[in-house]
């Protein structure tokens, strides 16, 4: 098995006021046991493994091909965030894991000459 790039998945990212959402292209894996999320040092981690092989009848015979990697991607967290609260579905080849964020409020501050 070998490592690939960090870029290897591809990922979106946006708040949508609540949370950070991180949707990222993980097509062909079994969720419950090809990925592992996790969070540390502020960043959230995602990992994941695809091992597959395809058969084709050539002119020679069978011909197999194997596919085998682990993609590593890390993200870094906006402060505030409730890591316990993170949450992921996967669906059609997407994995979509959502951040809650702390709401923070902006205030003007005033300049005094002098």
């Amino acid at each position: 098995m070998h490592a690939v790039a960090n870029d290897a998945i591809h990922v979106e990212e946006y708040s949508d006021g609540t949370a950070l959402v991180v949707r990222a292209e993980l097509p062909g894996i079994d969720p419950d046991k090809d990925v592992e999320l996790s969070v540390s040092e502020g960043a959230l981690h995602i990992r994941a493994t695809r091992e597959s092989s395809a058969e084709r009848m050539a002119a020679e015979g069978f011909r197999t091909e194997f596919h085998y990697g682990t993609f590593v991607r890390s993200i870094a967290l906006p402060a505030g965030t409730y890591e316990h609260e993170i949450k992921a579905t996967y669906s059609n080849g997407i994995l979509e894991i959502r951040v809650p964020i702390k709401r923070t409020s902006t205030h003007r501050i005033p300049i005094e000459r002098v």
